[in-house]
């Protein structure tokens, strides 16, 4: 299961931009074309902030939809694998969406004195 290396890098990600502040919130973004399984990394999440700041942390998971380009006639069509044909009948399509893995926000505690 490589989705625990990959959460792991994620929580060391997150933990360095926290700067020691707890975190309260973190929003991937998971494209379905990326071979990462959103509920593995959830899973992953729990277990690889345990003792972190970011240990209670709730996870947002979005996930993007397979897009690509014809190279043939310019149209875009939604992918579910990461090739396919386009209604012109060509196969030549550059993946546009899709395969993305983003640390997009993190909300963290902010400590009023």
């Amino acid at each position: 299961m490589h989705e625990l290396g990959i959460t792991q890098n994620i929580v060391a990600i997150v933990t360095e931009h926290a700067q020691g502040k707890k975190v309260q919130r973190v929003l991937l973004e998971i494209g379905q074309l990326s071979a990462i399984m959103p509920n593995a990394v959830r899973f992953c999440f729990e277990i690889c902030t345990q003792n972190t700041v970011l240990a209670g942390a709730i996870l947002e998971i979005k996930e993007i939809s397979g897009l690509g380009r014809c190279r043939q006639c310019g149209a875009e069509i939604p992918l579910d694998k990461p090739f396919g044909s386009c209604n012109c009948g060509s196969t030549r399509l550059d993946l546009i969406a899709g395969e993305e893995l983003k640390i997009k926000e993190i909300e963290v505690e902010e400590v009023c004195v």
